[in-house]
């Protein structure tokens, strides 16, 4: 695997070289207008001291009459000393020079080419030129009599390395400052990275982004429909489920929750700040189990999700479950019942009554060939099969006689998606028979189905007690039953549903001489 460099040492690199490429920039950009201010500030200085001696009456009077420059030479010197200037030089008008800081070049033609300017225009200014003594930043300025005419000048000049000494003066000092921004922004890289780990829980870039991935592989790869939201009640998230059974089709990320779920119960949830835990709620005419739960704590909301999915397919699901459960009940009965049998039979023969067991074991494989003929040549539905198959033994075990009437015929098959209704409407409806016959001495429950002209209809009659009228238009309801004891009733209202499902209808009617028939229509809309 490709190594990766940790946050702080790839936030100190960056920024290191950020800071590098920022301060390199800054120091360019500050040597060359430093260094241009340095000298046009040692110009300007040279020039005013250049101005004030070429206004001297000393200096006018000694080159009108052409006298010894020694007369000036200590004033011009002190003055050179008092502003720090390389040299302070006055000449003619024949630039012969008059003062100079060398006295055996006094008397001599000045040198540097820039004296024209003075002489010949009277211009005031400031030029870099060579002289004896070097390279220097000059100021020039003409020298007039009282008739106004150019008589002379004055060059006064500043070395440009004494100018470029200070600049460097400077620089060093501004040097100092670029280290400590430099020390401070890698300092700062740092912080602010370990700043930054602590707000992602110590997790990298590279792992935020792969946490990413996967919470998008598994949030569209989920059956249920999920929803968050800020806690500002803006919708941050929903996935493909959730868009699916709510019924929307454009994107409603960003958008207020009240807006994207316009009217709702689960929009009105999750604006509520405190209300958390399981509801029902009916979105769209879609009953729907949804649970919410907060983000962050109590002190510090960040906002709120919901997971939710619709009520059927939970209800299927446990459907599905409890007849699961309840043929594991009637396999292990089945299984009770022939160990009871094979024990019988073997006592007999121990006890020399061959032919008892011959007659019990003829007389078993002749109901279980009616059976077989009437569930495997008859009835086409392996749903059926199986339901019919598992109470049969159950039958068996409680000692009941379960008869399935031989005219029975089912000559369809009922699609996948109808198994569960299917399986709960049959087990239901036999259970309760059985339950009805259990007090009786001889139990009697018979069974009969068929489809005839697109419908599928079941009759189930027993031998039991049978239903009082006042009870006939109650016994639908979830919890309500006749039976002593807990946890009934739930029987005929989950036929009662199943039945609602598929469009089917049920009514009960009293067997003769006593007892109750079940009739059950299911209409075979999508059957094959």
């Amino acid at each position: 695997m490709k190594a990766r460099w940790p946050l702080e040492r790839k936030f100190m690199f960056l920024i290191s070289i950020l800071v590098t490429m920022i301060m390199l920039m800054v120091a360019i950009v500050y040597v060359y207008f430093e260094r241009k201010q340095t000298r046009e500030l040692m110009g300007e200085k040279a020039l005013t001291t250049a101005i004030a001696v070429s206004e001297m009456p000393l200096v006018k009077e000694v080159i009108l009459q052409n006298e010894n420059a020694i007369i000036i030479q200590p004033l011009i010197e002190r003055i050179r000393k008092q502003s720090g200037a390389e040299f302070i030089v006055v000449g003619d008008a024949d630039e012969v020079r008059y003062t100079h800081p060398d006295k055996e070049k006094v008397g001599q033609k000045m040198i540097g080419g820039d004296n024209e300017r003075a002489l010949i225009e009277g211009e005031n200014y400031i030029s870099f030129a060579k002289g004896s003594l070097g390279m220097s930043v000059r100021g020039k300025s003409p020298i007039y009599d009282e008739n106004n005419r150019i008589i002379g000048v004055v060059s006064v000049g500043f070395m440009l390395s004494y100018v470029d000494s200070l600049f460097g003066q400077g620089l060093a000092a501004f040097s100092i400052w670029l280290a400590f921004i430099f020390i401070s922004g890698v300092v700062g890289s740092f912080m602010l990275a370990r700043s930054i780990r602590r707000d992602t829980f110590g997790l990298e870039p590279y792992q935020i982004a792969r946490l990413y991935k996967e919470r998008e592989a598994i949030l569209e790869a989920l059956n249920e429909g999920l929803i968050a939201t800020d806690q500002k009640g803006n919708v941050t998230l929903i996935n493909h489920s959730g868009k699916k059974i709510l019924g929307i089709r454009e994107n409603i990320i960003g958008q207020p929750i009240r807006k994207a779920l316009r009217n709702s119960e689960i929009s009105n949830v999750l604006a509520n700040q405190l209300a958390v835990g399981n509801y029902e709620t009916i979105y769209h005419k879609k009953p729907l189990l949804v649970h919410y739960k907060m983000i962050g704590d109590k002190d510090s909301y960040a906002g709120k999700v919901a997971s939710f999915q619709e009520k059927s397919d939970v209800q299927e699901l446990l459907n599905t479950l409890s007849e699961v459960q309840q043929y594991s009940q009637d396999l292990r009965a089945q299984t009770h019942e022939y160990t009871n049998k094979l024990y019988a039979i073997s006592g007999w023969l121990q006890l020399g009554h061959g032919e008892k067991a011959k007659r019990f074991i003829h007389e078993e494989i002749g109901q279980q060939k009616i059976y077989e003929r009437v569930l495997f040549e008859r009835v086409n539905d392996s749903t059926i099969q199986a339901v019919l198959i598992g109470k049969l033994s159950k039958a068996s075990e409680k000692k009941i006689d379960f008869v399935i009437d031989e005219d029975s015929m089912v000559h369809k098959t009922w699609p996948i998606k109808m198994t569960a209704p299917l399986v709960t409407i049959l087990g239901n409806i036999i259970d309760n028979a059985f339950d009805a016959v259990a007090e009786q001495t001889e139990p009697l429950v018979d069974l009969f189905l068929t489809d005839v002209d697109g419908e599928l209809i079941i009759e189930l009659g027993d031998n039991g007690s049978g239903i009082k009228n006042k009870d006939l238009n109650l016994v639908f309801n979830e919890g309500y039953t006749t039976k002593a004891g807990g946890h009934r009733g739930f029987g005929l209202a989950l036929v009662k549903a199943a039945l609602d499902e598929l469009n089917g209808t049920i009514y009960l009617s009293k067997n003769q001489p006593h007892g109750t028939v079940v009739h059950i229509h299911i209409p075979k809309t999508g059957a094959t």
